[in-house]
């Protein structure tokens, strides 16, 4: 009884159209409002924006300064004037020179050891857990027990995800200052570990830093060990600094995750603060470029959030439908939605919509995944 009574708590009236929708306080506007009409939407949209960001002292929008300094680390290439801060954080104009926290040396960051197999988005095919590509790319044909992830989590994002589940990133001045030659000091002397996934926030914003990282783990380390190289990220970057990036991935064995937040740009925007137009031009490039070069173990994969009231069978059947078009056997990951940061006003993806997605997905794709299965058991059952 209480969890029916509760279901109208999810229920709230869109700032546009009135109506009464699953509609989060934190932006204010349904799906439809947004879809259609998206030039009332987005002052709402983006006070949003500027509210959660200014908690953290982060600027409202990419800064445009036609009289600073361009940062083309990422896909918002920011123009930061004096005294500005990039809209990741982590770049600020000092007296006309660019100050940043990330570069080719140092990074704001913690790593931890995670043991395989681990809840990454691609372990149900990945090498770790499956032994796929052994002996080059696998310690174990039957998986990787006993053996470690090293997650590499970094602050700063250039992305403002109003429901971000990782949004501690944004406390950058709490990120200790990692330098480059001691990270991969410490993958060396670990012969457990198998494997090093960058994510955060996004690694976008520090990939000087994690090429450079790379290059000295690949080429240092014993010709026989196994050192997998992977990314979960947006994947707004740079594309020149992205290809590199693939690169590493590619030879080592590692898996390139994008999420894939969105496909219309309108609900990307809402969500997301910024386009995400660049991140589905890098997943087709590195697809053109690399897919092929390494059929033992996929080198691409993607997943996408199901946000309740915002992404759902619909938006997932629009991103299918891109993946598709590209390669059919591309794996595609679906998540189930845990309510976190400024959109905790919504429910955990109801179990209806979230097979509702999978089965539009599997219409386009053959290799289509639900994660986060067990949070369906706490989803409001009548929604």
């Amino acid at each position: 009884m209480f969890l029916i009574l509760n279901e109208k708590l999810w229920l709230n009236a869109c700032r546009i159209c009135g109506e009464e929708k699953i509609v989060s306080n934190a932006i204010g506007v349904c799906k439809d409002c947004i879809m259609t009409r998206f030039d009332e939407a987005k002052e709402i949209i983006d006070n949003a924006h500027e509210k959660a960001r200014a908690i953290f002292s982060l600027p409202p929008k990419p800064p445009r300064n036609k009289n600073g300094i361009p940062c083309n680390i990422c896909a918002n290439n920011c123009i930061i004037g004096q005294g500005e801060i990039g809209y990741c954080g982590l770049r600020k104009n000092v007296g006309g020179k660019l100050v940043s926290l990330s570069t080719p040396n140092y990074a704001p960051l913690y790593a931890y050891l995670d043991p395989h197999i681990t809840n990454c988005c691609a372990a149900w095919f990945c090498p770790a857990a499956t032994g796929l590509g052994y002996p080059k790319y696998a310690v174990s044909e039957k998986g990787e027990r006993g053996y470690y992830n090293l997650a590499v989590f970094f602050y700063g994002c250039n992305f403002s995800c109003l429901f971000c589940q990782n949004w501690d990133h944004k406390n950058i001045e709490q990120g200790k200052i990692v330098k480059s030659k001691d990270l991969v000091n410490h993958v060396l002397a670990n012969d457990k570990i198998t494997c090093i996934c960058y994510f955060g926030g996004s690694p976008e914003p520090h990939l000087p830093f994690i090429i450079n990282v790379n290059k000295m783990i690949l080429k240092n380390k014993a010709e026989e060990r196994i050192i997998r190289i992977c990314y979960e990220w947006n994947g707004a970057g740079n594309p020149v600094l992205v290809r590199k990036a693939a690169e590493q991935a590619l030879v080592s064995g590692g898996i390139i995750k994008f999420d894939l937040k969105a496909f219309s740009p309108e609900l990307n925007y809402a969500l997301c603060g910024v386009s995400n137009e660049v991140a589905y031009d890098n997943f087709k490039m590195i697809y053109d470029e690399f897919w092929r070069d390494r059929p033992e173990v996929p080198l691409l994969t993607a997943t996408t959030l199901l946000v309740p009231g915002y992404i759902d069978a619909d938006e997932v059947e629009k991103i299918a439908r891109f993946i598709a078009s590209i390669d059919r056997n591309i794996p595609y990951s679906l998540l189930v939605f845990h309510p976190d940061f400024r959109m905790k006003d919504l429910p955990i993806t109801p179990r209806k919509e979230a097979y509702k997605a999978l089965e539009r997905a599997k219409k386009y794709l053959r290799n289509v995944y639900l994660g986060n299965r067990f949070l369906l058991n706490m989803a409001p059952p009548k929604l």
